[in-house]
Parts: C-alpha cells; structure tokens; sequence
C-alpha cells in the first residue's frame, strides 16, 4: 500500500522538523552526557508518541477524558519546562578530564532510567502533542474507511511516522555526538545556558498560552 506509507512519510517529516522544546532537550542531552544518554531520551520520547497512538485509536473515551484537562496537563508540563531550565542553566555542570577535555558522566541504571523518564514526560506533557495526534488520528481513521483493510491502513501510516521521528530524533543525537568531540568547557556553559532560557522560554510560552486561549481549543 503505498498511499498510506507516503502519508505516514509526509506525518513523520512534519513531526520531526517542527520546532518545539524536545528538540533543544534532546541536543542539550546528548551534547552535555554522550550519546548513550541521548539514546534513553529518545527512547523515552519514542514510547509516549507510541503510547499516545495507541491512546487515540483504540481508547477515545479515556482520551477525551485527558483532553478535558488540558490545563492541568498544560501548567504541569510548563513547570516541568522551566525546572529543567533553571537546572540546566544555574546548576548543570560540565564534566572534564585533567586535560579540559569533556568526558562522559558515569551512568547508572537508574540515571538511565531518570533520564528515559525525562524524555517520556517531556513528551506526553505537552498538551500540543496530545492534539497533534488527537486531530491525525481523527483524519487518518476517517480515511481509512475507504481502504480495503482500515487496521493495516493505519498500521502502516501510524508506524511509517514513528519510525521515521525515531530514525531521526537517533540521527540528532548522532550529530550531537560529533559536535560534542569539537566543544570546549567554555562552550558547553555556554550551550546549557542558552538551552536552559530556552526550555525555560517554552515552559512559561506553554503555560501562558493554554491559561489564555485554553478555553478556544476544542
């Protein structure tokens, strides 16, 4: 079927470009710990876009239902925001050898598990995500209906989309990766403190945003 595949491809390519702040959290992540740490974020990322998919098409009650707390969701993924960025701005500290060169954080499980959790909620918190996919799947489910099996439609546009976001969220980190190799102390402080007014930006940008114009998103 290749009228679904191209639409999952178009999604997948309007998702991964749009500018929003888990771009910026996931270059800070992989630039400030290494690519493992990059990874686990993009993990975490990963799985609440697929956990929203499968929210949308097969539990709308229990979706509608979030979506009427649209604000609650709103103020704490903004807090959520804004913590990070003060952290990463005011108290994130950059880890160097004897020579100034940057080294990897030593990780444990559960800083990796920190970190997956970090993505996740970054994610799922954000109530611009939830009506991204909400009005997709109300659009894809629609067109469906035409097609000789509606699942395997959906299936194949759903899952076309999540792989390419994930291929390329894998590739930023990628790129970090290499960045990461040619940076100075002095210009990852300055990296944390630019992502940090930026995440701090948003947090304040989303949180203004749904108190104002809450009431206007259907």
């Amino acid at each position: 079927m290749i009228a679904p595949l191209i639409k999952g491809l178009v999604l997948g390519i309007f998702l991964a470009i749009s500018v929003g702040p888990v771009i910026f959290a996931i270059l800070k992540q992989s630039i400030n710990n290494g690519h493992k740490a990059g990874y686990m974020f993009v993990a975490g990322i990963s799985i609440s876009d697929i956990s929203l998919v499968l929210v949308c098409n097969f539990f709308t009650t229990l979706f509608n239902t979030v979506l009427n707390h649209k604000t609650f969701i709103a103020v704490a993924g903004s807090i959520f925001l804004i913590a990070m960025g003060i952290y990463t701005l005011f108290f994130k500290k950059v880890h160097t050898d004897e020579d100034n060169n940057l080294v990897d954080k030593k990780f444990r499980k559960r800083d990796f598990a920190g970190i997956f959790l970090s993505g996740f909620f970054i994610n799922i918190l954000n109530p611009g995500v939830f009506l991204f996919w909400f009005a997709w799947t109300a659009a894809i489910l629609a067109d469906s209906q035409t097609a000789e099996s509606p699942t395997q439609y959906r299936a194949i546009v759903f899952g076309t989309c999540l792989a390419f976001v994930l291929f390329t969220d894998i590739a930023k980190v990628a790129l970090a990766a290499r960045l990461r190799s040619k940076l100075t102390r002095r210009i990852l402080q300055n990296i944390n403190r630019l992502s940090g007014l930026i995440l701090i930006g948003f947090g304040v940008a989303l949180c203004w945003g749904i108190l104002a114009y809450g009431d206007q998103i259907k």
